[in-house]
């Protein structure tokens, strides 16, 4: 009799190990589902860090903003200050 009940025992403590490994709190399609959840996550993380990146260097070029308008001016528009001489070269 006792040398069936540790066969037993362990043989109910491998059903157990394997329920939980496809049932349980960290069963492999949980842990599916969580690395697909970490994937999505990381990517919307990369388009705000994107987004964010881009806003802030609009607020620092609103923060330099006249070297920035003066430079487009004068590009765009061929504007020059007072006692300049403006000269176009064509190719």
């Amino acid at each position: 009799m006792g040398n069936r009940i540790v066969p037993a025992i362990l043989i109910a403590l491998l059903a157990i190990f394997h329920a939980q490994l496809w049932i349980g709190r960290g069963s492999i399609p949980a842990v599916r589902d969580m690395q697909h959840r970490l994937t999505e996550q990381l990517a919307k993380n990369s388009e705000a860090q994107a987004s964010n990146d881009q806003l802030a260097a609009e607020v620092r070029d609103l923060k330099e903003g006249l070297e920035m308008v003066e430079e487009k001016a004068r590009i765009e528009l061929g504007m020059v200050k007072p006692n300049e001489i403006f000269v176009q070269v064509t190719r």
